[in-house]
């Protein structure tokens, strides 16, 4: 009986670990951003922060060394971002799930202001 119960408490304790440390690495997103300054296009980016707050102020603080009117052009979590310019200086900015998808989503947002829209720069979090 006593290491019928010893089994027992093993597979329960071993059960508990492993549905701890499932848990615990979906837990760790990683977070990024693109700022841009709309004025003369410069931009800043960041990636696999632990915060929303820490990678759009790191994207902000590199856009800033060029720039004074940067703000966030997006920012994404467990994905890629990216930011496309138009002939006439429009932009668009977007997230996806790959490189291939942030890039065509921001040039089909940025299409919505400018022409001939072109991914000036793109960035992805480690997954």
């Amino acid at each position: 009986m006593k290491k019928t119960l010893t089994s027992i408490a093993f597979i329960l304790m071993a059960s508990l670990l492993f549905v701890t440390s499932v848990t615990t690495a979906h837990a760790k997103n990683k977070f990024g951003a693109i700022a841009i300054s709309p004025s003369s296009k410069a931009m800043g980016w960041s990636y696999n922060y632990n915060s929303k707050w820490k990678a759009n102020q790191v994207a902000l603080k590199k856009c800033r060394k060029y720039a004074s009117d940067c703000k966030i052009g997006v920012w994404f979590r467990n994905a890629c971002g990216a930011i496309a310019i138009g002939n006439n200086g429009g932009w668009g900015a977007n997230w996806g799930h790959s490189v291939k998808n942030a890039k065509w989503k921001a040039k089909k947002t940025c299409s919505k202001f400018d022409s001939y829209c072109k991914v000036k720069r793109w960035v992805c979090t480690d997954r």
